[in-house]
């Protein structure tokens, strides 16, 4: 036996007593790991089956959800803008695993934008609910424009435009006329909820908070020059001190952005400070980041913000009993309910044990060992059928949602591609110039949390 190290040798042990413990991965954590790939790859490829079953092959629009009645499969035949960006989303993210052929994903994806051109908008926005076979407006459910969805129908736009140039004419010239102007308030320097096409008003109601779903609509209206830079600094981090109807009262101090006052307020749980969603689920928290750069770009904002409702929904649901985490709105056994952890919100969605699996793929970048976990767990409550996971289930009672959402399926799908293939929806996003100009606005911000 050689006595003498070489010199390669010397410097990786070198290396190896330098580098922290916490980054040098066990066998075990590498094991973890590759199995957490590779069962990541087999759900996404079932999930993506949805789409494949549930899309009307010839206007390219997928149904809203599928429930099971009595063992029947019962489609629910209407979609809205945000299944449509999430499906252009899924079906790219579908392709760059390889379950299709780029011109496969291009073709259905050409069949979706077409429809999209025929469609009925109001100032170039989507209505929020449309028929499946021939893209009619469903007038009997009312004929509302909503805000947040039609930011994620433009977020898909602009992602499968960067994805495959050849569309990139047409999914442009969709983007460039939906008119978020149109929805904006310059006085109070928000966001209306919506319009109300037939009552001919917006509503009463703003996207006051930065920390919920609709701040993909809030960046992309930016990043097009529909609003100014400021509206990013009117909404609020925490309500203000003095809003007694608040679950904590905020802590916090007032920061200058851009000549427009912020106050940088903050909530406790634990001794881990955060900004607030509207009612603590994961699908306000995360969402945005499948598209917007929040970990890459907002280390000491939104990026150490999600980190941190990722880590206190996983404590919460620890503190409750629960056997698995993942708290969020989802679909029921007679219908559709919001949930999360409370203390997480403004006002917090209450917690009665159920767990959807969207939100373990939400949070897959920020604890993926964790997520591993959950996936075996949920699981074991027989959860994963033919198209992926059921929509929900109540871990006290061992009940299950039989009931599949696009709007779930497609979340899951992107996050497990943002996952494998390092960030690759955010990239597609972000080379978009509405995705890149309003970057500063996620660098420069420092939450009150650190």
């Amino acid at each position: 036996m050689k006595k003498n190290l070489s010199l390669l040798a010397v410097l990786s042990l070198i290396f190896c007593a330098l580098m922290p413990a916490s980054s040098i991965a066990t066998p075990s954590e590498k094991g973890k790991k590759t199995a957490l790939s590779k069962q990541l790859e087999a759900i996404s490829n079932q999930t993506y089956r949805y789409f494949e079953d549930f899309t009307d092959e010839n206007t390219g629009l997928t149904y809203d959800a599928v429930r099971k009645d009595d063992g029947e499969i019962d489609p629910q035949k209407h979609t809205s803008p945000t299944n449509i960006g999430m499906y252009m989303m899924s079906t790219i993210a579908a392709e760059e695993s390889g379950q299709l052929t780029e011109e496969e994903a291009v073709s259905k994806i050409q069949t979706t934008l077409d429809t999209l051109e025929e469609m009925e908008t109001w100032n170039g926005l989507f209505y929020n609910w449309y028929n499946t076979d021939d893209g009619s407006l469903m007038t009997d459910w009312g004929e509302f424009i909503s805000t947040v969805d039609n930011g994620w129908l433009s977020a898909g736009l602009i992602v499968s435009g960067q994805a495959y140039p050849e569309l990139n004419k047409q999914t442009s010239d969709l983007v460039d006329n939906m008119d978020y102007s149109t929805l904006y308030d310059p006085e109070v320097g928000q966001m209306h909820g919506g319009y109300d096409v037939a009552e001919g008003s917006l509503t009463d109601h703003y996207y006051g908070a930065l920390y919920t779903e609709p701040r993909v609509a809030s960046y992309l209206s930016i990043g097009k020059g529909d609003v100014p830079t400021t509206h990013w600094w009117k909404m609020e981090r925490t309500m203000p001190e003095d809003w007694d109807w608040q679950s904590q009262t905020p802590e916090g101090y007032t920061e200058t952005y851009d000549g427009i006052e912020v106050f940088e307020g903050h909530y406790t749980y634990n001794d881990q400070k955060f900004v607030p969603s509207w009612g603590g689920s994961m699908f306000e928290a995360l969402m945005p980041q499948l598209v917007m750069k929040e970990k890459e770009l907002g280390k000491k904002a939104l990026g150490l913000n999600n980190q941190r409702h990722v880590d206190i929904q996983i404590q919460y649901a620890e503190e409750q009993g629960y056997e698995a985490w993942g708290m969020s709105p989802a679909a029921t056994p007679d219908n559709y309910k919001e949930f999360g952890a409370a203390p997480l919100g403004h006002e917090g969605y209450e917690a009665d044990g159920t767990v959807t699996p969207h939100a373990t793929f939400l949070a897959l970048e920020y604890a993926p060992m964790e997520a591993f976990e959950n996936i075996q767990t949920l699981k074991s409550y027989d959860t994963y059928g033919k198209y992926g996971f059921l929509d929900s289930v109540n871990v006290e009672t061992g009940e299950v949602t039989e009931a599949y959402l696009a709007l779930d399926q497609g979340m899951s799908i992107v996050a497990i591609a943002n996952y494998l293939h390092d960030g690759v929806i955010r990239d597609y996003f972000h080379q978009d110039d509405i995705g890149k100009t309003p970057e500063e606005l996620l660098e420069k911000e420092e939450f009150s949390i650190q």
